[in-house]
């Protein structure tokens, strides 16, 4: 059984960064610290996430 509700693709690039999940739509993100507080914000309750 898997444990995990909905995965995420990352594709980083120089300015943005782009979130697919699989059963939400794509998301840009700024990429630097503004954009990953965003992301990390619009996360799923439960998600598992890594921030240095």
């Amino acid at each position: 059984m898997n444990k995990y509700k909905e995965t995420f693709g990352v594709d980083i690039g120089k300015d943005v960064f782009d979130v697919y999940g699989s059963t939400v739509v794509h998301d840009r993100y700024t990429n630097d610290g503004s954009g990953l507080k965003k992301l990390l914000k619009e996360l799923p309750a439960g998600a598992l996430a890594m921030e240095r």
